[in-house]
């Protein structure tokens, strides 16, 4: 017996309109629950409508599944099933297909999902907690376990979401229309965590590409590009000392020193001949790199960005799934336990974030619903000339919202205790490496991209609130004023800012020639004339070790001893300059060659007594520093720094001071040419004992072991503004650290 007979003659409105059936089956009608699952016969029954393609069977049981409630009869439609039960009860589908049967509550049975609040507040921008509301969220539903799928698609025509469990069907899961949020969604019973899934969207000129989930917790592992059904992080922090002292920590006034390594080139697992190499997962990483981070001395590790990512060329900097960690490197739950273990061990974690821009790939989201959903639509605002990227359109709310979600739920889900975000410069600029009549200006003209600038001050203020005591780091290559300032003097709010300045200029000095350095003396001082401008990170990253910059230690001029003297004169200045450390990987040890991401490092170099050196001299340089409170304390105040020599350029020797806010000095002096200088005098505030703490030229580091024997004594001889002075052997192409003996400086104050 067909439906329409069923029904019967005078009762065909129970079935939908011929327009309607038509549409579903064409995969175009935007409202499938108002023709699919229950619907009241308008007495006391119920007429229930499926649409089953290539179904051979339907029949409707009671939920408990004991009682055969009957048949849901083919229509003239194939694939459509309908039928008309006397009492409306809830029910179970038994589907006959040709490879089997499936039991299964109905899709289009369960009612709207997404709560009002979550509607509005995704629609104003302000959801804080989206990771947990959009996407695809394990969930039981009126008893009845399965997954609740939501994207927003606002100009869609018709969203699906499709996988295994529908044989990637887009006509199976037609969703439901949120009014008017453009929020699709749908419950799909009795399926779970680690299904594979996209979305198919109907946009206004056809069917797109199918689309990975926007708001993804997990996906395949590249190249495969489909969103996975993640369950909710199931991991016992072990945390808690560290989290509830990380504000103290993070303390301005308190040492930070970064090692920035990329995951899966730091260093790799050696299976034999039965595995090939790889990259080490993130159990092994812990097992490894922590006890690395440790013996180095550094207080915090920098990841690049480990959000999926497409294509690994890129070095995670063209992220398509802000929620979820690459699958190349193991699960959500594993990329916690990782942080866990570091924070346990007293190392903080910050990730690289990319709120800049995203690649163009198909499945990604370029043209997510047919129209430019979440970059602007002209190719003036919204694509990077030099990246190949999109750029967020950071003004609609919508999306506004969706990356404040993105930060959050690394900084409140995963721990993490810093976002290092990238390419600020490009944010705050429409006019960003364009040429005139190639960018659009803003409301008033200018060059400000005003809601990026927006929301990059929302952020900072969501952050400080939402994840106490995490930071929020600028990679802000311009002037652009007040970038660590906070919101409510008018800055943009960031906790630091690279001194990209301070890394271009000392680079630029050290490459030079030690004859020539005289005439670039200005080099390696300028940056104290805006040291404290803003609160800075010195940061020596992996941008300046790749694409035929050299390595490090092959920027430094001469033969093979001088570039390593060269190395640890540089560093030894950077550790003791105002600012923040950071240090990209393989920095430390003098890897000769350019980073590259499809490798490991160069671990066999550390057999070699100069490369030996360098990493021995970084480690003390790091404890040096976070002992030595004169290194650390007034970073950011210029109490903190005093010149004693700037000017001899003749020689290109510095001489400061760092102090600390107790008042006891270090002195610092440099001496960047390959002449050992006899008898140099530098004037010192304090008269007595002056100890030696530290010589780059050290033979424990390699160097020629010329310094002055531990330490030296004070002549009463006024000097550079001082009252005494020291008579000093300054190592060649070498960087000495000297401190007052405790009872001198006790008896002086």
């Amino acid at each position: 017996m067909s439906a329409s007979d069923q029904f019967g003659n005078g009762n065909h409105a129970a079935l939908p309109s011929a327009v309607d059936m038509d549409a579903l089956i064409r995969a175009e009608h935007r409202d499938p629950f108002s023709m699919l699952g229950p619907h009241s016969d308008g007495a006391e029954g119920q007429v229930i409508r499926a649409y089953l393609p290539n179904a051979l069977a339907v029949r409707v049981l009671a939920r408990d599944g004991e009682r055969d409630l009957g048949e849901l009869s083919m229509t003239d439609k194939p694939g459509f099933f309908a039928g008309h039960f006397a009492v409306r009860e809830p029910y179970l589908l038994k589907i006959s297909w040709a490879t089997g049967e499936q039991i299964t509550e109905d899709p289009y049975s369960f009612g709207e999902q997404l709560g009002e609040m979550d509607l509005y507040l995704f629609a104003e921008g302000n959801h804080r907690d989206l990771s947990s509301a959009l996407g695809a969220q394990v969930k039981n539903v009126d008893g009845v376990d399965g997954v609740r799928f939501s994207v927003w698609a606002p100009n869609a025509r018709r969203v699906s979401v499709v996988g295994d469990f529908n044989s990637w069907d887009g006509r199976r899961h037609p969703m439901r229309l949120r009014h008017p949020t453009g929020v699709w969604e749908i419950f799909i019973p009795r399926i779970g965590p680690g299904e594979a899934y996209k979305y198919e969207i109907l946009g206004q000129h056809g069917v797109l590409p199918l689309k990975a989930d926007p708001m993804a917790l997990a996906t395949q592992l590249p190249p495969a590009t489909a969103s996975k059904v993640a369950a909710p992080l199931a991991f016992e922090w072990q945390d808690s000392d560290w989290m509830q002292s990380r504000g103290e920590k993070h303390d301005i006034h308190q040492p930070l020193s970064i090692y920035e390594l990329h995951a899966g080139s730091w260093k790799w697992h050696h299976g034999g001949d039965d595995e090939p190499d790889r990259p080490y997962n993130w159990r092994e990483l812990a097992e490894h790199l922590i006890p690395y981070i440790k013996e180095t001395g550094f207080t915090h590790i920098e990841l690049m960005p480990i959000m999926e990512h497409p294509f690994g060329g890129s070095w995670g900097y063209q992220v398509l799934s802000q929620f979820a960690p690459s699958a190349r490197y193991g699960k959500p739950e594993d990329f916690a336990a990782f942080v866990d273990a570091c924070h346990r061990n007293d190392i903080g974690v910050i990730l690289d974030w990319v709120p800049a821009h995203f690649p163009t790939d198909a499945h990604g989201l370029a043209q997510f619903d047919g129209t430019a959903l979440y970059e602007y639509a002209n190719p003036h605002e919204g694509f990077h000339q030099d990246w190949n990227t999109l750029i967020y359109n950071l003004g609609r709310t919508e999306v506004h919202g969706f990356m404040i979600a993105s930060g959050l739920h690394w900084l409140k889900n995963f721990h993490v205790d810093a976002l290092r975000v990238d390419a600020v410069a490009s944010m705050l600029y429409r006019d960003y490496s364009r040429n005139a009549g190639e960018w659009v200006p803003n409301r008033y003209g200018g060059r400000e991209n005003l809601e990026a600038i927006d929301f990059l001050r929302h952020l900072n203020d969501v952050v400080a609130i939402e994840a106490p005591g995490a930071l929020v780091i600028a990679e802000e290559s311009t002037s652009w004023p007040g970038v660590s300032q906070p919101t409510q003097q008018g800055g943009l709010g960031f906790s630091y800012k690279w001194n990209m300045g301070w890394m271009h200029d000392t680079l630029k000095y050290v490459e030079q020639d030690p004859i020539n350095r005289q005439h670039h003396h200005d080099r390696l001082s300028f940056g104290l004339v805006y040291a404290w401008s803003e609160r800075f990170v010195l940061p020596i990253s992996h941008d300046e070790v790749v694409h035929g910059k050299h390595s490090l230690i092959d920027k430094m001029p001469g033969d093979r001893w001088q570039k390593f003297a060269n190395l640890r004169a540089y560093l030894s200045f950077m550790w003791t300059h105002p600012g923040k450390k950071l240090l990209f990987m393989g920095c430390e040890f003098g890897q000769w060659r350019e980073w590259n991401h499809d490798t490991e490092l160069d671990w066999h170099f550390l057999q070699y007594a100069e490369h030996k050196g360098v990493h021995t001299l970084v480690s003390d340089l790091n404890r040096l520093y976070r002992t030595e409170k004169a290194l650390y304390e007034q970073d950011c105040q210029p109490q903190g720094f005093q010149w004693v020599i700037g000017d001899d350029a003749g020689n290109s020797v510095y001489a400061y001071l760092r102090w600390s806010k107790e008042g006891e000095p270090l002195l610092v002096v440099a001496n960047l040419t390959p002449v050992p200088r006899e008898a140099y005098r530098v004037g010192v505030p304090f008269s007595g004992k002056w100890a030696e703490l530290f010589n780059s030229d050290a033979g424990i580091y390699a160097g020629s072991n010329f310094g002055n024997g531990g330490g030296v004594r004070t002549d009463e001889i006024k000097s550079h503004g001082q009252a005494f002075s020291l008579s000093l052997n300054l190592p060649p192409l070498g960087v000495v650290i000297l401190k007052p003996t405790v009872e001198q400086l006790h008896h002086e104050v």
